[in-house]
């Protein structure tokens, strides 16, 4: 090899695994110095030297992941530069999975001897008790209860880069047909270097559904089994460890579900994902459950020029894009309604001329009759064993005829006698946003809004492309006992609290509370692929565990997402205001789970800001009342409207965490809060130079800590052990101090001064 060749490199693998008692045994343990520079990639961007100078920064980190049924192969690699003007000597603390056996560690320098060893326990701890008590930074401690990683001491030249490149392997954790993997990384907010991730997962049966609770995806299927996915490019960002599940398949719908315990609600938390079969096994050109598409299209004055073209253009690949056997009619409105065809029409190469013809002609002129249109698009006549589809499009308010925001709300909710499914597309922000929101949400569908700057083709043409291949529809939900009777009082809270409709590479993600420990079986039934099919899923909660936070995180979420448009639709009614009984009940609950949860939205992100007194509930209520009452029920329309569309609509389908609590502005602008950060299935407010634990964060001003903790001392490794076992160690992870709660006793953890 030349000198510029990757070389292996020393490595030792531990435990990091801290208790009292052993802490104190530790120094008749001989340990290699550490180097002037300590890296830790996962932690953070910058290199931790003694004298806290940040001489290495981490400019880049690829992560490739390879999983083969139940085993993976994760290579990291990262590219290191020294910004100063002399050699620097480095070395990787980088923690692990349990059971992680190193493959290769490389690095582009000088020729050396190859070796490796597998570290003593006891020695691994000796490694943390130095980092501890010699960089004495807080980060560290997130990673106590993983293994670890050690590289040998490696020069960097000066103003030089390197590449450095880990790989190692481990099994991963099996429950029934649903396979887990995690990338230990920071939750710390202050970490923002973009991790580029990439996993190829391959089995020998097919692979059902692919999910990440901690990171959007973007995922490519290669073949039945075999699927690429890769962090989406807007989450690259994203803090928290890479969590990764996939489904094998079985028979039909295959599902699995998450636990977490809380004594608080009887039981616990729980979510249930579900998919679908990797392929479908109904063909792709004559689908088993064929569509009936109906495009209601808005022609009034405004949709002229551009946008009633590509409107047609939408249209045209619309009918384009049915399968044989599958049918369409086209509905267009202004002040008035008129139809392509009495009713629906099989889609042949008559019909689809006849329907371009049509489509070409159509002008843009006068007001905007909502009302009538969606009610004629309802009540026409659906053609039998076909799912009923309404693409349903308007640019603006409604104008002509009944123009009551109350009365359209109640035609798809009480005019929808073949429960068509009614998405709704908003184009530009001269529209009631709220409405589109409820009539497509009434109906089993979506809302979509095309901004100003927005290919209306474009968008329209992606929400139909996800309507490709219904698999499963009119999905019903039943919770039952072994015997087949309901399980009464066994669930609550479940959303969503109707269950979609599901199409090719659709999943389900399911949330809820759970009462009780004995097994539950959750009963799924709808249209499978034509016929009526029923699967049950039973499952035991003995696995049920606080490392699932994320759980009763994505719940919360969701469920303040459906109180926010809750009291959003009452503004549908201008005599309901913020002083009326039910408002006044649903923002003392969007405060008490957002709170407790640290999950904030435009509406109450004035509780993370300094001097915020979240004691003074009486003042809290009353901002969270005004804002929602500005807000959420006086914009109906306009920018600030469809703003508050994106962020709600986005929170509802909420799969993965949001641990910035980003939300979009009243203008559009991206937000995050950083006062508040999410730990596990904690949350902490950033209050001065202290972080303060969400469960007493009201209380703070006339709590005093039962105990003072410092920093690197015995009984802050003990209570480090402690939240480990919990996956909580990162509660003392903070630069600043820390006031938690635990086990019932206020505890004050004081952190180093000169972080």
């Amino acid at each position: 090899m030349s000198a510029h060749k990757k070389i292996i490199g020393y490595l030792v693998v531990g435990v990091m695994i801290l208790a009292g008692p052993v802490w104190a045994q530790l120094s008749h343990i001989s340990v290699r110095p550490l180097a002037l520079n300590v890296i830790v990639p996962q932690s953070r961007a910058l290199a931790f030297a003694p004298d806290r100078r940040k001489a290495i920064e981490i400019t880049e980190v690829n992560v490739l992941i390879d999983i083969l049924e139940s085993t993976a192969v994760t290579t990291i690699e990262l590219q290191l530069h020294n910004t100063t003007g002399r050699r620097q000597e480095a070395e990787l603390i980088i923690p692990v999975p349990d059971g992680a056996v190193v493959r290769g560690f490389a690095y582009d320098g000088p020729e050396g001897e190859i070796t490796a060893q597998v570290l003593p326990k006891d020695e691994a701890r000796k490694i943390y008790q130095q980092l501890v008590s010699k960089i004495r930074d807080p980060a560290l401690v997130e990673f106590i209860g993983y293994n670890l990683i050690r590289s040998s001491v490696f020069p960097i030249q000066a103003r030089g880069k390197q590449k450095v490149r880990l790989t190692y392997e481990h099994l991963l954790e099996v429950d029934g047909s649903r396979v887990d993997y995690i990338l230990p990384r920071t939750e710390s907010l202050k970490y923002a270097l973009p991790w580029k991730v990439t996993a190829n997962i391959r089995a020998k049966r097919p692979i059902s559904t692919v999910y990440s609770a901690s990171h959007k995806l973007e995922i490519e299927r290669i073949s039945e089994k075999h699927i690429k996915v890769k962090i989406a490019t807007e989450a690259v960002k994203e803090p928290g460890p890479f969590r990764l599940a996939y489904l094998l398949q079985e028979d039909g719908v295959t599902a699995s579900m998450f636990a977490y315990p809380d004594k608080k609600v009887g039981g616990g938390y729980f979510l249930l994902l579900a998919g679908l079969p990797a392929e479908s096994p109904a063909g792709e050109d004559s689908p088993a459950i064929k569509r009936e598409v109906t495009l209601v299209i808005d022609r009034s004055g405004s949709m002229r020029d551009e946008k009633i073209e590509q409107v047609k253009e939408a249209a045209l690949q619309i009918i384009a894009g049915l399968k044989k056997g599958e049918a369409f009619n086209i509905c267009i409105y202004n002040n008035t309604v008129q139809w392509f065809s009495k009713k629906p029409v099989f889609k042949t190469k008559g019909s689809q001329e006849a329907a371009r013809k049509y489509i070409e002609g159509i002008t843009a002129t006068g007001g905007t009759n909502i009302h009538d249109a969606l009610l004629e698009a309802l009540a026409q006549e659906p053609t039998e064993g076909m799912l009923p589809i309404v693409l349903f499009l308007t640019d603006g308010l409604p104008t002509v005829g009944n123009t009551s925001e109350v009365a359209i709300r109640n035609v798809v909710i009480k005019s929808n006698p073949y429960k068509r499914r009614v998405f709704t597309f908003g184009v530009g922000v001269d529209v009631n946003a709220p409405l589109l929101e409820k009539i497509a949400d009434s109906s089993r569908a979506k809302a979509e809004f095309v901004l100003p700057k927005e290919d209306v083709e474009v968008k329209i043409g992606k929400v139909f492309e996800k309507l490709t291949g219904p698999i499963l529809a009119d999905t019903e939900l039943e919770v039952i006992k072994k015997d087949g009777g309901p399980a009464i009082g066994r669930t609550r809270d479940i959303i969503p609290d109707e269950l979609p409709d599901l199409f090719e590479g659709d999943q389900l993600v399911l949330l809820g509370q759970y009462v009780g420990k004995e097994p539950i079986t959750f009963k799924i039934s709808g249209n499978y692929l034509g016929r009526k099919r029923t699967f049950q899923f039973t499952f035991e909660f003995d696995k049920a565990d606080t490392r699932n936070g994320f759980v009763p995180r994505l719940w919360a979420s969701r469920k303040i997402a459906q109180l926010i448009d809750a009291v959003r639709q009452m503004g549908a009614d201008p005599a309901k205001s913020r002083d009326d009984p039910k408002v006044k009940e649903l923002v003392d609950e969007i405060i008490r789970l957002s709170t407790e949860f640290g999950i904030l939205t435009e509406y109450t992100a004035f509780l993370a800001r300094e001097g915020t007194d979240l004691g003074n509930r009486r003042e809290v209520l009353y901002e969270a009342s005004r804002v929602l009452e500005e807000r959420a029920m006086r914009d109906r329309s306009g920018l600030g409207a469809v703003n508050q569309s994106y962020n709600i609509i986005r929170q509802r389908r909420q799969g993965a965490l949001n641990m910035r609590n980003e939300y979009y502005d009243e203008r559009m602008n991206r937000v995050s809060i950083t006062n508040i950060q999410q730990i596990n299935d904690r949350a902490y407010y950033r209050r001065g130079n202290r972080w303060v634990d969400s469960r007493v964060v009201e209380n703070e001003a006339e709590l005093k800590p039962k105990k003072v903790i410092e920093f690197g001392s015995k009984e802050f490794i003990e209570l480090a052990h402690k939240l480990a076992a919990e996956n909580r160690q990162g509660s003392i992870a903070f630069t600043g101090d820390v006031l938690l709660l635990v086990d019932g006793e206020v505890v004050l953890v004081k952190m180093p001064s000169n972080n």
